[in-house]
């Protein structure tokens, strides 16, 4: 699968896969990413969550402006799933 991210798109898809793990990853720019994968929605209980195909996850709370590590493994979790690879967005 060929997947085109654009430059800031690019940028937070590194942060996501950065060793070490990375602890300034914006909601707003992950939404943005998430967004070229699928549809991407707050639920009711202030969740992000996206849906692909019919499959919704949700990838926990938003209260703070920034994602915490568990949120940041399965979000990248989620785009192994969808086919985007660490080595696909590298420098």
């Amino acid at each position: 699968m060929s997947i085109k991210l654009d430059h800031h798109h690019r940028i937070t898809a590194q942060k996501l896969f950065g060793h070490p793990l990375n602890h300034n990853i914006q909601w707003i720019d992950v939404c943005a990413l998430l967004s070229r994968f699928g549809e991407v929605h707050e639920t009711h209980r202030g969740n992000w969550a996206v849906t692909v195909e019919g499959e919704t996850i949700s990838f926990g709370s938003t209260r703070t402006r920034d994602l915490t590590e568990d949120q940041v493994i399965k979000v990248r979790h989620f785009l192994e799933a969808v086919g985007l690879r660490a080595n696909q967005v590298a420098a």
